[in-house]
């Protein structure tokens, strides 16, 4: 019975202590740079609720089948994946500018492959890696769904700020500025890709 009743608190400390080292682990992490740049060209709720989908995927995925989530496929195919995906967004955004320069206003995507193209970017990103690994040791020493939550709120707020972010701050560069910086900055993702899959880094 004192079991019983200590269990809400117990769970509500689990969850705030993931929800903290996670939020710390994360906070300037790619995922939340790939926010920031993506919400300087498009609106912020499908790129919010793409990282949020992808990262509660990721998340039950790590405290159901534990570390060893990382070994579903190969490091080299996810590494291959992600570079390639950050290849083709980096040269879409440079592409872009320079077919649209001197125009004010772009065509906006539709919601859903906004989110689609948040989704794929961060699940693919964070296949495998440490924040992910981190969440499935937490859930093997502590409750499952406790870390679930915590982790995937930390990554949640932590999305929710680079959005901001990029819509403060990266929104008012000059439109031709904001995607040569998109590009570019997805472009040295992919190159960090490629070295870590040449074993460089």
């Amino acid at each position: 019975m004192t079991d019983i009743a200590l269990a809400p608190g117990a769970w509500l400390s689990s969850a705030g202590a993931t929800f903290l080292l996670i939020a710390l682990a994360e906070f300037g992490d790619k995922s939340q740079l790939v926010c920031m740049t993506l919400a300087a060209r498009h609106r912020g709720l499908p790129i919010v609720l793409g990282a949020v989908a992808a990262f509660a995927l990721l998340n039950l995925l790590a405290v159901l089948f534990g570390a060893a989530i990382a070994a579903w496929l190969p490091e080299w195919v996810v590494t291959a994946a992600v570079a390639m995906l950050f290849t083709v967004f980096g040269i879409s955004a440079l592409r872009f500018e320079e077919e649209e320069d001197g125009e004010e206003e772009i065509k906006e995507k539709p919601g859903y492959g906004i989110f689609a193209s948040t989704f794929l970017m961060i699940f693919l990103a964070e296949f495998g890696d440490k924040t992910q690994i981190a969440i499935a040791g937490l859930g093997s020493t502590a409750d499952a769904t406790a870390t679930w939550v915590g982790a995937t709120l930390a990554l949640a707020c932590t999305s929710i700020l680079g959005v901001v972010a990029g819509r403060r701050w990266l929104n008012r560069l000059p439109l031709h500025w904001i995607h040569r910086i998109s590009g570019v900055f997805f472009l040295l993702l992919a190159l960090l890709a490629v070295l870590r899959l040449l074993g460089i880094i």
